[in-house]
């Protein structure tokens, strides 16, 4: 080995490297450190609730990132369901019922409606379910569906459109294929 072929400069001590990467675990300033943690905080919150409109899975909280998870949103939110006018119906019929006040004739008739209203929207979240279910077996695995995608499904199509977070990245009709 000849001497051009060295790196030009002593090798630093141990000493001095463990200097050069010593740096204090909490900041000397307690209100300078809370005020550095709250920045990181807010600003790690607004790439969520900028990833929550745009649907950038980077940044997405925990329970909605991945793909299963992005499918999920996708079907249920490229398909009409029952559950999504629950909540507007129930109130409208919430109101009749105070405005028919105690008249029997008409308040149990609404009253039956609304119960009849979520036997269905039941029965067309489970129907949903299982095609969500059998669409995440073929499209993933048998075995590769993750834990609590069925539920998610659900509680998603029980929620308005336009109140849903992520928002919807899909119009109606638009199916996922993979």
């Amino acid at each position: 080995m000849n001497a051009a072929a060295g790196k030009g400069r002593p090798t630093p001590t141990r000493r001095e490297s463990e200097a050069k990467n010593r740096r204090p675990l909490v900041h000397n300033d307690p209100k300078v450190a809370r005020a550095e943690q709250r920045r990181r905080n807010a600003e790690s919150r607004a790439q969520m609730n900028q990833a929550m409109v745009t649907g950038d899975d980077r940044y997405l909280p925990a329970q909605h990132k991945g793909v299963q998870r992005r499918f999920i949103r996708d079907y249920v939110d490229a398909r009409w369901s029952l559950g999504e006018f629950f909540l507007p119906v129930a109130f409208v019929f919430v109101i009749g019922t105070f405005v028919v006040g105690n008249r029997p004739e008409f308040a149990l008739p609404l009253i039956l409606a609304l119960y009849g209203l979520v036997a269905i929207a039941v029965l067309d979240s489970v129907l949903m379910a299982r095609r969500v279910r059998k669409r995440l077996r073929q499209t993933f695995g048998e075995d590769k569906v993750q834990r609590g995608s069925i539920m998610y499904a659900v509680l998603r199509s029980f929620q308005m459109r336009p109140t849903r977070m992520p928002k919807p990245q899909v119009k109606r009709g638009e199916y996922p294929t993979a």
